[in-house]
């Protein structure tokens, strides 16, 4: 019965799954390289997560999000994060309206589908904490009355690393609310002589619109419908626990090391990334190698280091590998 029913789901995500191709395909046409930052994003579009991009500056992880906004058929806005950015400057304020005698709602930027919040870290923590409400609850409030966000919302956020200068650490409650963490790399050598000669040459043709936000929360359903099985959903919680109890998982020697694990919500990530995971790969069960394929991204920014840690050049990356590679695959 469960046979059939994976069968059943298979043919459900083919039918859903048709605009993938062509989505990393379109982005191909404007990004070089970069095809796993790529997937990581339509796994957030499909899991409905906010996901969290670092790099230096001039790795295209702007020109990633906005191409792929551009390739979807869905309002998009694009916030660049200053530091006199004000809360009011995101979610929108009162107007005193003269002839009405009233004061009006005037919505800010955050009442779209896709949000860019560029260079996030650039503002201070006041503004992150006006992205609390909109990030987890799906919904802004404006005076004393409150709003429902559009679906699909999703927030892609891209920051520099921290110890550049001109930046501010996100706080942990906002960290958090980000399905993922990826860190993008220089490309290849190949890579950046491609990149050299289109950039020197002619500039590409816009993208079409390629999904439909229909499309998109149909897509999100099936994903939502994935097989888990039983052993792997034990698998992810034993990798989350490991985070906070590491000497039950075997590694005693991270207990000095890691101030706080990773939250429920991590647990919840882990699953969901993987399912979406499942569907880009047009599989409609949930395998471990899922969950490891997006482990690291899901974890790196959850697990709190100690200051010994800190001493001995030991990053949150480091421990996650360690979970990865100690703890059993079933």
């Amino acid at each position: 019965m469960l046979a059939q029913e994976i069968e059943s789901l298979n043919d459900r995500i083919r039918q859903e799954s048709a605009f993938v191709e062509d989505v990393l395909n379109g982005t191909g046409r404007v990004i070089v390289g970069q095809r796993g930052m790529t997937e990581r994003l339509l796994v957030a579009l499909l899991a409905d997560g906010h996901v969290l991009l670092e790099g230096v500056p001039g790795l295209a992880k702007t020109l990633t999000v906005s191409t792929l906004a551009a390739l979807a058929a869905a309002k998009f806005q694009r916030i660049q994060f200053t530091p006199d950015l004000l809360p009011a400057d995101l979610i929108g304020t009162l107007i005193y309206d003269q002839q009405k005698g009233e004061f009006l709602p005037k919505k800010g930027p955050i009442f779209a589908n896709l949000i860019l919040a560029d260079e996030i870290n650039r503002a201070p923590a006041k503004v992150q904490s006006a992205l609390l409400e909109a990030m987890q609850e799906r919904q802004v409030t404006i005076g004393e009355t409150t709003y429902p966000l559009d679906e699909p919302f999703l927030v892609m956020a891209t920051q520099n690393p921290i110890e550049q200068e001109g930046t501010y650490p996100l706080p942990e409650a906002q960290v958090d609310r980000f399905m993922m963490k990826v860190v993008v790399d220089y490309p290849a050598r190949a890579e950046e002589l491609e990149i050299l000669r289109r950039q020197t040459g002619l500039p590409p043709e816009p993208p079409e619109k390629l999904i439909t936000p229909e499309a998109l929360i149909r897509a999100r359903r099936v994903v939502r419908d994935v097989y888990v099985d039983e052993k792997v959903e034990k698998y992810a919680v034993d990798l989350v626990f490991a985070t906070r109890q590491p000497a039950d998982a075997g590694l005693a020697d991270l207990a000095d090391l890691i101030e706080y694990g990773a939250s429920p919500r991590a647990t919840i990530n882990l699953i969901l990334a993987a399912k979406a995971h499942a569907f880009l790969r047009r599989r409609g069960y949930v395998t471990p190698d899922d969950v490891r394929a997006l482990g690291m991204d899901v974890l790196r920014h959850r697990i709190i280091l100690t200051y010994e840690a800190e001493a001995e050049n030991v990053t949150s990356e480091d421990v996650v590998r360690r979970i990865l590679d100690t703890v059993e695959v079933p």
